[in-house]
């Protein structure tokens, strides 16, 4: 089975023949394919396939060759005439046949002329069928004659005159290609006033001195033998008037002028053509040109225009500095009169043309073979045009058909010959000649009479491949005599396929215009005709069309950078796609920085050249698809460069650059920065900005800079490196414009001024010998300025001031040049000293127990001998004498800023003596302090008992210690002890209060429930009110029996020991746990907890066996299970309640019968029971160690 493969981007519609098949019908005839076993079999009237032209000039120096080739069944074979009669080669020796051709060879370069061989060739090809003619070959050799030989005598005109110098060459075959050189082979120059005429003549509209020369050579170059022929050279001379007269007066008989008139401005009259009207006459399909050559002074300029019409738009050409008019392609539309217009400033003159265009015959339609079966009808058309009309003649086999034998199916009407019930012997070439005055036409067509059965040319069992929702085409070439009919079938037992569904061309192809996957089968194609039938059967398969899912993107990236583009291709599986990347539709970079992937491909390190469109093209064999993406490189610009500074003057200067590349991201803006090669080289400042589109910028400059700049360029990338410097530009010096700034005056010592300053720095200078003149007086005196002029300081001290005195200041710069404008005075003081006098009548209120408000009255600002900065209270707590000898007093200190006469002291103690003092501040420091002064603090609320403990728990009763509080802040009157139950359910029962004794230190509470947990809220009273309160918890025993057995155990050692066993299995557990959950597994630790608790001293639940919690009404905080209480039963108030100790180390420890482990509380500050409450288990040991799992 063969393979065929539908063209990937050819569609044929309904009619259309493809390349691939030669079988076409024409009325009722056939055409022979080009088929080689056919063509072996089948007869066929010989067919001119190549001749030489109908003018054949040939080259005298070489062989002469006459074309004749022809095909037929049987070869046909060839004869030849020469001028209208019979040319026997073998009568000539110089004269061959080629071999299988017709094609003679007349050998002249051993011997013979070419000129013997000029004549009029035809030749004929005949076979059994009939014989065809070739075109009458009119053969003619080259000629390129030499030039006559004349005496050209030397022309001497005077400037201005016109001036044709005659060409007039040989007449040559073909005709010669003229052009004026000079003796040196180089050509002459042409220009509106000078130029070469289409005849070949050198026509000067008027002549100037520099027209003279001795050698104006007319070359004729004949390109059919490569030969140049030259004309005598003509000598030319033009000389003024003035020179003229003085030549006529000394030669007046010997020489004689070209020209009589003399060269003086005049309108334009034409050299050629002369007159006002001529004829053009041109043939259909030539050039049309048309010529005007004026002369006048000034030259004249020439204009065309069609009177008639307009000039074709695409076919008209200017040549000759518009003095010569092109048409190309010509037709009969282009007659009509042509003006040409000559105009200069004297006048215009006109001149018409008119043309008109013959025709040489031409086709509209030829003769076409015919293959007929014997008893059809047929038709030989042949019909052409021209002007004149040609008329048309018939030949058969070379013969008029006047006078050829007669053919009873044959009928002449003219232009046509109409076949009626053809038999064999009708078969014959004809000839249909079209002729008129300008040429003729000759055309062959033969007509072929066959009886041939139905034949299927296209090979057998065809597989042709189509892709799906595309026209497939399955070809059935075939031939036959009558032409048989053709019929489609689709499997074994299909019917005929109608053209509903499908297109039947004339060649036998069949069409299904857009293929399905049902489509996919065995198609037979039948042909019949009277004489038989055949048939072929060819198979169709349709695949999936290749898409690209995924396709590459525009990109923009940044040169140096990595882009990818993806592709992603879907075909079908039964094709094998090849996938490639182009670039600019060309192959991609040899390059190793382009990688290509599976689906991608990578360019790293792009550049600039990377830049453009990047197509992946998938192709099967079927089909094809292709997807582009734009690649855009950018980069920060390249730096400017040529900088160039120009208008340069005193305090300014004209910057101009051209910009580097943008790299693909347009420029926004140009940054200038200058350098100082004489104050600070090295060092560039930002000098000015301009917009991205601007490439000068007018620059200010400041006197006594020696200036350098570079421009950066800036885009959305970023900003290019440095131009190069520009060329140095230095300013003239002038003097300061500005003066110093930070002008101070401040002192250090009670008796100086220190007068300060920031100094200029070398770019604001404006010149050398940079100094200050420093001037100071007394604000407040009538003292003239005393002045000093310093430099290389920025610091002047006057010493011998008054303390304190206001001084006006001025620092004025100056240089050699001149001085800055006078500066503005500034205010400053000498030296500060300490204050003299304390503030007094210093008054305390004391606001509450822990506020106090101070009063005092100021200072006479006088001595204060400085800034006032403010006053100074000094205070602290007075101490006994036995303790302020243990203890250094500790004294606060609180500044009030400005000319306060008052301030509050926060933060005291309650209950407490304090003793204070003010003193007044300035910059020089304090002042002597006021008189103590002492007041007291009233009572305020204590803080917290120190501690809370509850130790020896019965089955009724619990004992409370404590400590009291750490600050009383007043005489302690009580303390309030309230307590209340809490069940198992976490709920909180009545609130009991209980007053005891300020001088109590523990209290046992009796009559209470046995085995049940209790919350205790404790705080003590003075006067004022209740301090804050601390908070515990505690459970009543069991059983005292079981408590006893407890406490015996934990005595043991055996106990000690196993509990360390217990807590060494739960570490191990711990570590086992920890390393599965790194892991990712889990670990029941809950179940190895309940496989080696003992039972016996863990209080559970009976329903889970989960130690209980309760939720503190007070605060809603549940109590979180494994929370425990350290095991000496201590809580400090600042520690946290959840916090574990080694029980082994409490003291007192017990077991009570239920097994839960009773120790010593501390207690812990909480709020009121009203406003929230917290509370703490106290478990067993066991069950804190339970809770670190």
């Amino acid at each position: 089975m063969q393979l065929k493969i539908m063209p990937k981007k050819k569609h044929f519609s309904a009619g259309r023949v493809p390349l691939i098949l030669f079988l076409c019908q024409m009325i009722s005839a056939l055409d022979v394919p080009l088929d080689s076993k056919l063509l072996g079999d089948l007869v066929q009237p010989p067919t001119i396939t190549q001749q030489s032209p109908k003018d054949y000039i040939i080259d005298p120096r070489e062989n002469i060759v006459i074309q004749c080739e022809a095909k037929g069944k049987p070869p046909p074979s060839f004869s030849w005439t020469r001028n209208g009669t019979h040319f026997d080669i073998d009568k000539d020796p110089l004269v061959t046949m080629k071999p299988g051709s017709g094609t003679l060879i007349i050998n002249i370069m051993s011997e013979g002329k070419a000129e013997t061989y000029e004549g009029v060739y035809q030749c004929t090809a005949r076979n059994e069928r009939g014989a065809a003619i070739s075109n009458n070959i009119v053969v003619r050799p080259s000629r390129s004659p030499l030039w006559t030989k004349e005496r050209l005598e030397p022309i001497t005109l005077h400037n201005g005159q016109s001036l044709v110098l005659p060409c007039r060459p040989p007449i040559g075959l073909p005709p010669a290609i003229i052009f004026w050189m000079d003796n040196s082979f180089q050509r002459l120059p042409q220009s509106e006033r000078v130029s070469q005429g289409l005849n070949g003549d050198l026509y000067f509209s008027n002549v100037l001195p520099e027209d003279t020369r001795e050698d104006y050579i007319c070359y004729a170059r004949f390109n059919h033998t490569q030969t140049i022929q030259q004309k005598q050279p003509i000598s030319l001379k033009v000389i003024s008037v003035d020179e003229l007269n003085d030549t006529i007066a000394a030669n007046l008989s010997d020489t004689e002028f070209y020209g009589a008139k003399p060269g003086k401005e005049r309108p334009p009259t034409f050299l050629t053509p002369q007159g006002t009207e001529s004829r053009k006459e041109e043939l259909r399909g030539n050039v049309l040109s048309l010529e005007c050559i004026a002369e006048g002074l000034p030259t004249p300029i020439i204009y065309w225009i069609k009177e008639d019409g307009t000039l074709p738009v695409n076919r008209t050409f200017y040549q000759n500095f518009k003095k010569t008019l092109q048409i190309t392609q010509v037709s009969e539309a282009d007659s009509g009169n042509y003006q040409c217009i000559a105009k200069n400033t004297l006048g215009a003159v006109h001149h018409t043309i008119s043309v008109t265009v013959k025709a040489a015959p031409y086709w509209i339609s030829a003769p076409q073979n015919l293959v007929l079966s014997p008893g059809e009808n047929g038709t030989l058309i042949c019909r052409a045009n021209g002007n004149p009309k040609p008329r048309i003649g018939w030949l058969t086999n070379g013969v008029p058909v006047e006078i050829a034998p007669d053919d009873p199916s044959r009928k002449i009407d003219g232009d046509t010959i109409i076949f009626s019930n053809v038999q064999e012997r009708s078969s014959a070439v004809y000839q249909c000649n079209a002729s008129n005055e300008y040429g003729y036409l000759l055309a062959n067509a033969f007509v072929n009479v066959l009886a041939e059965p139905p034949r299927i040319l296209t090979s057998a069992n065809i597989l042709y491949q189509v892709i799906a929702n595309r026209p497939a085409l399955l070809d059935c070439a075939f031939f036959g005599s009558p032409l048989p009919t053709i019929e489609w079938f689709k499997g074994t037992k299909g019917s005929a396929l109608h053209e509903d569904i499908y297109v039947l061309h004339d060649n036998g192809t069949l069409e299904i215009p857009v293929a399905q996957k049902d489509s996919t089968g065995t198609y037979t194609c039948v042909a019949r005709n009277k004489l038989g039938m055949a048939k072929n059967e060819v198979h169709l398969e349709i695949k999936d069309p290749t898409r690209i899912i995924k396709q590459p993107e525009y990109a923009v990236v940044q040169r140096g950078s990595k882009v990818s583009f993806e592709c992603k291709v879907k075909h079908d599986d039964t094709l094998i796609p090849t996938i490639m990347w182009l670039k600019d539709n060309g192959e991609l970079p040899n390059d190793e920085r382009f990688s290509i992937g599976k689906d991608h491909l990578v360019v790293t390190d792009v550049s600039d050249d990377d830049g453009g469109m990047y197509t992946c093209a998938a192709n099967t064999t079927l089909d094809s698809v292709s997807a582009s993406a734009v690649l855009r490189v950018v980069d920060v610009p390249n730096p400017p460069f040529d900088l160039e500074l120009t208008n340069q003057l005193d305090k300014g200067v004209q910057l101009t650059w051209t910009p580097g590349d943008d790299n693909n991201s347009p420029i926004t803006k140009f940054i200038i920065e200058y350098e100082d090669a004489m104050h600070e080289a090295g060092i560039w400042h930002h000098q000015a900005e301009v917009s991205g589109t601007q490439t000068t910028a007018q620059l200010t400059l400041s006197p006594y800079v020696n200036y350098s700049f570079r421009v950066m360029a800036e885009n959305s990338i970023g900003r290019s490196v440095p131009s190069e410097a520009s060329e140095q530009y230095l300013t003239k010096a002038a003097e300061p414009d500005q003066n110093p700034t930070a002008v101070e005056g401040l002192g250090t010592e009670p008796d100086n001024l220190v007068i300060t300053w920031k100094p200029l720095n070398g770019f604001e200078s404006n010149g050398p010998g940079l100094q200050y003149k420093v001037s100071w007086r007394q604000k407040d005196g009538d003292d003239e300025w005393t002045s000093v002029v310093v430099a290389n300081v920025s610091k002047y001290i006057v010493s011998g001031t008054p303390t304190f005195v206001p001084y006006l200041i001025k620092v004025q710069a100056l240089n050699d040049v001149g001085f800055a404008p006078e500066p503005a005075a500034v205010m400053g003081h000498s030296g500060e000293d300490l204050p003299m006098v304390a503030p007094g009548n210093v008054r305390v209120n004391v606001v509450n127990s822990t506020l106090a408000e101070v009063h005092w009255d100021p200072v006479p600002l006088k001595s204060v001998r400085g800034h006032l900065q403010g006053y100074r209270i000094y205070y602290w707590k007075a101490q006994s004498s036995s303790k302020r000898n243990r203890r250094h007093i500790e004294k606060k200190i609180l500044t009030f800023q400005g000319n306060k006469t008052h301030g509050m002291l926060p933060g005291l103690q309650p209950y407490s003596h304090y003793v204070l003092n003010v003193r007044v501040v300035n910059g020089k420091g304090e002042g002597p302090a006021s008189t103590d002064r002492g007041f007291h603090t009233p009572e305020g609320v204590p803080s917290a008992p120190s501690s809370l403990k509850i130790v020896n728990p019965t089955l009724d009763s619990l004992t409370l210690e404590w400590d009291p509080p750490s600050h009383p802040n007043g005489v302690l009157t009580e303390y309030t002890l309230r307590y209340q139950p809490i069940n198992s359910t976490h709920e909180l029962g009545p609130l009991v209060d209980l007053k005891i004794p300020a001088n109590k230190t523990r209290w046992t509470l009796n009559h209470l429930n046995f085995s049940t947990r209790y919350k205790f809220y404790f705080y003590a009273q003075t006067s004022v009110g209740s301090g804050s309160q601390i908070t515990e918890e505690a459970i009543t025993t069991v059983d005292e029996a079981m408590a006893s057995r407890q406490v015996d155990i934990a005595t043991q050692g055996w106990f000690i020991g196993l509990m360390c066993a217990v807590a060494l299995l739960i570490l191990i557990l711990l570590i086992v746990c920890f390393i599965r959950r790194n892991k990712g597994g889990k670990y029941p630790v809950k179940e190895k907890e309940d496989a080696h608790a003992d039972p016996e001293i863990q209080p559970m639940k009976e329903d889970d066996g989960t130690f209980g919690e309760y939720s503190d009404a007070e605060d809603h905080k549940p109590l979180k299970k494994g929370s425990r209480t350290p095991s000496d039963r201590t809580v400090k108030k600042e520690d946290s309640d959840d916090s574990l100790v080694d029980y082994g180390e409490g003291v007192n420890g017990q077991f009570n019968e239920d097994g839960s482990f009773i120790g010593q509380y501390s207690g812990k500050k909480e709020k009121e029971p009203a406003e929230g409450n917290e509370s703490s288990e106290a478990p067993s040991p066991v069950n804190a160690m339970n809770s670190f799992v």
